[in-house]
């Protein structure tokens, strides 16, 4: 089966620095995947060269069988995206969002009410997104992305913000995209909270891949090992 995602000797630099070394990994259909590392480490980069939004220097990208640098629009036909910024129009409410990204990827407009109902969002289609709590901009931006039911979500940080009914929800979101083939990754800042919705968890530190394998293998003590240099062996690639 062909993987939804395959990097190979990825690398990126800002000037002398070195933000992804050689990176390398597949994800496959209806995998979940958790992306772990401290501030700095290249998780937002990597993410940004998934979703064409940064360009890689060197290597081989494809999200969906289509090379990141080629074939840029259609990757972004097949992907969702949350990232740090909620690619919201924070004048316009929440309903008129979901309607403008709606009709950007030709979905019909009752889309938009069934993802706000997955994120608890009825009671809030109609206010300005600016006037928001940050968790719940957070929750119309994880509907904005799953609108056109995307093969591919990349999500950074994407719990930043909900309080428990959100993390809640977002956690039934993603078991169904798993049983229905999506395929999942995201970044995490509380991985002993998140450890469960992952089948596998990839761990990067300054630029480098130093473990890919299943998320049951690793708990706190393991995952701090890691960063610090040690347990190189426990690596899978």
């Amino acid at each position: 089966m062909k993987a939804a995602i395959r990097v190979d000797g990825l690398e990126k630099h800002y000037g002398l620095t070195a933000a992804l070394r050689g990176i390398g990994f597949e994800v496959g259909p209806g995998q979940v995947c958790v992306l772990l590392g401290p501030n700095g480490s290249g998780k937002t980069t990597l993410l940004k060269i998934l979703a064409t939004l940064v360009r890689p220097d060197r290597g081989v990208v494809e999200v969906g069988g289509y090379d990141v640098r080629r074939q840029g629009r259609l990757v972004r036909n097949i992907i969702g995206v949350v990232g740090h910024q909620t690619y919201l129009y924070e004048e316009l409410t929440v309903a008129e969002n979901l309607r403008f990204y709606a009709r950007m990827y030709r979905v019909p407009d009752r889309r938009t009410r069934e993802v706000a109902g997955l994120l608890g969002l009825e009671d809030r289609l109609d206010d300005r997104v600016r006037a928001l709590s940050r968790g719940f901009q957070q929750r119309a931006a994880l509907a904005r992305a799953l609108l056109h039911d995307p093969p591919v979500l990349l999500l950074d940080e994407p719990t930043t913000g909900l309080d428990a009914d959100g993390r809640r929800r977002f956690a039934e979101i993603v078991a169904d995209l798993r049983t229905r083939g999506r395929t999942v990754l995201f970044s995490s800042h509380a991985f002993e909270l998140e450890r469960d919705w992952a089948d596998r968890a990839l761990v990067l530190s300054a630029g480098r891949l130093v473990f890919d394998g299943p998320a049951a293998d690793l708990d706190a003590d393991v995952l701090a090992g890691l960063l610090a240099g040690k347990g190189a062996d426990r690596v899978r690639v």
